[in-house]
């Protein structure tokens, strides 16, 4: 603690004799143990140092200082008040533009809690009180009219539960010093009225025009786009890159009007959905593609350019579902990506101030959905962080027709970023300038210190949740005076017009002339008198053959990236026991010998990396492997220190990133999938710890991975590795529900596979990178082994199967003698259950000429040709088996059923091995695991 510095003489010398006393006593205590010291008292100390009279003795006599604490306890209590309206005084601002909560006083803020008259406080000088008080504030009475002025208007401030200091203090200096709130020009006010009244003619337009059509309007919220205006030009003028934007239905239409630039009579066309008359946009409006099965109009994105010398900033409004805060994660990813260079090898390198992400989110969604947190936590860990979010809540006090107290355990639907360290403001939408000061506020503070920051910005919803809703049945009250309550342009024009600003002629003719151009274009716009509905077509280029890419590798590269990844940093102290395991990959690749898994997959990421093609692959325990077969990150047993083996390759032509995620799958997959989708280049893999947990994501697999192409033309080339299969581990450790994904296949929308070599997985996901950026990209759900197959040598393969195979969708049953004319049986099946079959087969005495055996490595697109051409040499074929160890009602049964069905030749009959069907994927007690699986395979042999 510094002592007898400038400030603290300057301070502690304005103590009179009255407080000497027992400001001594306190000090006393305070150099034995700080925590023994009434607060108030110790935050001084700790500010300003030891008082001088005790550093500095003077000739003060005994007589002169009084033990008398009277007067202290009024100081420490007006301390105490100035502190609470700082922590405290959003409780009283004027925040609600109409409802309950308008008018509120808290005792916390009224001098009488703490015995302070107004006298008392006028008897305390201000400086003892506000270090940085401003001129004309001179005592304690003075202090806190001022901060109320601060903590207690249209705009307040919550981060007293924000720990670091730099931040507090910059906040503190912000609001006190009176810069918080913007101070326009008449001009910029001007222009502010009309900004609201654009996006008020706008929204009273469709109103009218489109009637009882939803829409979510923003009315009641008008100001977020002046609001999103000023982070556009805030990122302008520093040159960001990217705006990366996210948010649900209520104000996107708006938004993508006024914020992206959509064409007006775009969003028009888009309301007409009679089967014999479509307006149709003017030429230059129609370059927006939607995909196939596009999505209703408060779904869409947009993206807009905004170029200004010789710098471009890109906005990208993010698709969205009817999922609402679901598009959180995929925004972040979206950022992360824009903000790497993966040119180099290693780690990519991220400059967080080329990408500045924005997510809006609903007061009701925000608290209410769990992704909300899942995205809140990825802000500071090192794989997802990305320099900051800027969060708007549009808070309209009501969640459809739920009220706040039936939605919501907190105050405020803001509270869930207390725990994340975010500092808060809430905002009346009512005031203009104090919605865009505290953007201003909020860009800043993102820019100087990389850290999140939310606007809660307090509004009402003018209709009902959409437009066909009648509202006045659940919230009669609070309608009764949103009907009464006039918009926030009316609100702003009469403010203007009261200091002589604007005239009431003035703002009528701007109403005017915005309403008279939004006719305009209408009017402009033709008819189409088609009685057709068309949908857009399938792209062609999905239906191309997988096959043409190769995807083998020389022996010779292969064995050099071999060697790399066994090197390591000279002095690297490696566990002993894991660099015996590692080691003996060194002569997987000599004849004889064979890769497993871990090996082959390793090769896989390396050869892909000496492509130039970078690699992000996450997931929780990715690192080591949930399974402990990967090991691409090693620890220093001495050090800690961390080493990537793909980092060490002199072959590699791009970044290879890998991350322990979160315990978190719906955050963390939505992540990845927005990666994937901003930088097609990169090969983006997700890893559940077990398949099952994949479940948790399912929202963004149904609502994004699955369908955004159809829908909205995304695309992405994203691979899920999903472990699954049935080792005894019960019903949440063994299924991937490979049933769920083939149940979303269609259109050539993904590939979903289940392989079962280490060679067959080199090759899919070669394949895969090598779709990056086509037309042909499409995501990858591919099933995995877990613990029991990853090492066990019968899915190893032998160097020719990597160096010259290629991915076969439809493999022979290895080591199955085939006696095609006597084969009377053909047993299909997918992963694990074939593997437990072939071992079997070489366990038995049986001779097996009457089977004939294929595995279904590519589930989806299904391998109709090469079935066909099986069975064709099958001239005895009796009966077609397929043969699974999921329950019946789940696994690959019910999809494949119809394909199996088609290709069944005149006379033989189709049959079902497996589990009956069940609701649990699996039982829990491994020895009845055990014996229903001998059933399984006796029954697909024939040894029953």
């Amino acid at each position: 603690m510094a002592q007898n510095d400038e400030s603290a003489e300057r301070f502690w010398g304005e103590f009179h004799g009255p407080n000497m006393g027992y400001v001594e006593e306190q000090y006393e205590l305070y150099k034995e143990d700080p925590q023994t010291v009434d607060p108030s008292i110790k935050e001084l100390f700790d500010q300003h140092g030891a008082p001088t009279w005790i550093s500095q003795p003077t000739n003060i006599s005994e007589g002169s200082v009084s033990t008398s604490i009277d007067n202290v306890e009024k100081l420490t209590s007006a301390i105490k008040l100035v502190e609470a309206i700082r922590r405290f005084g959003h409780l009283e601002a004027d925040i609600y533009a109409v409802g309950l909560h308008k008018e509120r006083k808290s005792e916390l803020l009224d001098p009488k809690t703490y015995g302070l008259s107004e006298q008392d406080l006028k008897n305390i000088p201000a400086s003892w009180l506000w270090k940085k008080a401003p001129a004309g504030v001179d005592n304690g009475y003075d202090v806190v009219k001022e901060l109320k002025k601060y903590y207690t208007g249209t705009i307040t401030f919550e981060f007293d539960h924000v720990d670091d200091e730099k931040e507090r203090q910059w906040l503190l200096d912000r609001i006190e010093s009176g810069n918080a709130r913007l101070d326009l020009s008449n001009d910029e006010k001007k222009e502010l009225l009309n900004r609201l009244a654009e996006v008020e003619g706008f929204e009273g337009f469709l109103q009218k025009t489109f009637v009882g059509q939803k829409r979510f309007s923003i009315e009641g919220l008008e100001t977020m786009v002046p609001m999103l205006d000023g982070i556009v030009k805030s990122a302008v003028q520093d040159k960001v890159e990217n705006i990366m934007m996210g948010m649900a239905h209520r104000g996107r239409l708006s938004v993508l009007a006024h914020v992206l630039g959509k064409p007006l009579d775009k969003i028009f066309s888009e309301f007409h959905h009679s089967p014999n008359k479509e307006l149709i946009p003017s030429e230059g409006s129609r370059g927006i593609n939607y995909g196939w099965t596009g999505d209703v109009k408060y779904h869409f994105g947009a993206v807009k350019d905004v170029d200004e010398s010789e710098t471009r900033t890109r906005i990208t409004l993010a698709h969205n579902p009817s999922h609402l805060e679901f598009v959180n994660p995929v925004v972040e990813g979206f950022a992360r990506a824009a903000q790497e260079d993966r040119s180099e090898p290693g780690y990519p390198k991220q400059d967080v101030n080329k990408a500045i992400p924005v997510l809006i989110h609903g007061d009701a969604a925000f608290i209410g959905e769990g992704v909300v947190a899942e995205t809140l936590n990825l802000a500071n860990l090192p794989g997802y962080r990305t320099g900051g979010t800027l969060h708007i809540i549009a808070n309209n006090l009501v969640g459809y027709t739920t009220d706040q107290q039936e939605g919501r355990s907190t105050r405020y639907a803001s509270d869930l970023a207390k725990g994340f360290e975010i500092p808060i403001m809430h905002v009346n939408a009512d005031d203009p300038i104090a919605c865009i000061s505290a953007v201003r506020v909020a860009y800043e503070y993102r820019q100087t210190f990389n850290k999140d920051i939310l606007i809660d910005l307090v509004g009402y919803r003018r209709y009902g949740h959409n437009e066909m809703d009648e509202p006045r049945v659940t919230q009669p009250l609070l309608y009764k005076e949103i009907d009464n309550h006039p918009t926030v342009a009316n609100v702003f024009a009469k403010q203007l017009e009261e200091k002589g600003v604007i005239t009431t002629d003035e703002f009528n003719s701007m109403k005017e002339n915005i309403n008279n151009n939004l006719q305009e274009i209408y009017d402009g716009m033709k008819e189409n008198d088609s009685d057709k509905v068309t949908c857009q077509p399938m792209p062609e280029a999905l239906n191309e053959d997988l096959g043409k890419f190769k995807t083998a590798v020389p022996l010779e590269d292969l064995k050099s990236l071999n060697d790399g990844l066994l090197k390591r940093p000279e002095g690297f102290n490696e566990n002993k026991k894991l660099s015996r395991i590692l080691k003996r990959r060194k002569n997987a690749l000599e004849e004889g010998n064979k890769a497993d898994w871990g090996a082959g997959e390793a090769l896989t990421y390396a050869s892909i990396l000496q492509d130039g093609i970078p690699i992000r692959l996450t997931g929780q325990d990715s690192e080591r492997g949930t399974f402990a077969h990967r090991h691409a990150v090693l620890k220093d047993v001495e050090t800690n220190e961390k080493y990537c083996i793909m980092h060490g390759l002199d072959e590699a032509e791009a970044s290879f990133d890998i991350r322990n995620s979160p315990l978190s799958e719906a955050g963390v997959l939505g992540f990845e999938y927005g990666y994937s989708v901003q930088s097609p280049e990169t090969l983006v893999l997700w890893e559940a710890q077990f398949g099952d947990f994949a479940n948790a994501g399912q929202v963004v697999f149904d609502q994004f991975i699955s369908a955004a192409r159809a829908k909205w033309g995304e695309k992405s080339n994203m691979v899920m590795l999903l472990p699954h299969g049935y080792e005894g581990q019960g019903p949440e450790h063994s299924s991937a529900r490979l049933e769920r994904f083939l149940q979303m296949a269609a259109e050539n929308n993904w590939i979903v596979a289940y392989v079962t070599s280490s060679a067959q997985f080199f090759h899919i996901v070669r394949r895969q990178a090598a779709l990056n950026g086509r037309e042909e990209a499409r995501p990858l759900v591919l099933m995995t082994p877990k613990s029991s197959l990853l090492r066990n040598q019968i899915i190893a393969s032998e160097a020719k199967e990597f160096t010259d195979g290629k991915f076969e969708a439809l493999r022979n049953q290895p080591n199955l003698k085939v006696s095609k004319k006597n084969a009377k049986r053909l047993l299909i099946g997918s992963g694990k259950i074939m593997v437990d079959i072939e071992e079997a087969i070489g366990e038995s005495d049986e001779k097996f000429d009457w089977l004939r055996a294929v595995r279904l490595e590519q589930i989806y697109p299904f391998p109709t040709k090469e079935l066909e051409k099986v069975i064709k040499d099958l001239p005895n074929l009796e009966e077609i088996v397929w043969v699974q160890e999921e329950p019946k009602n789940m696994g690959a049964w019910d999809f494949v059923d119809d394909y199996l069905r088609e290709a069944l030749p005149e006379g033989v009959e189709l049959r079902y091995i497996g589990r009956p069907d069940r609701s649990a994927p699996a039982v829990g007690e491994p020895n009845i695991h055990k014996h229903e699986q001998q059933q399984i395979i006796q029954q697909a042999l024939n040894l029953a």
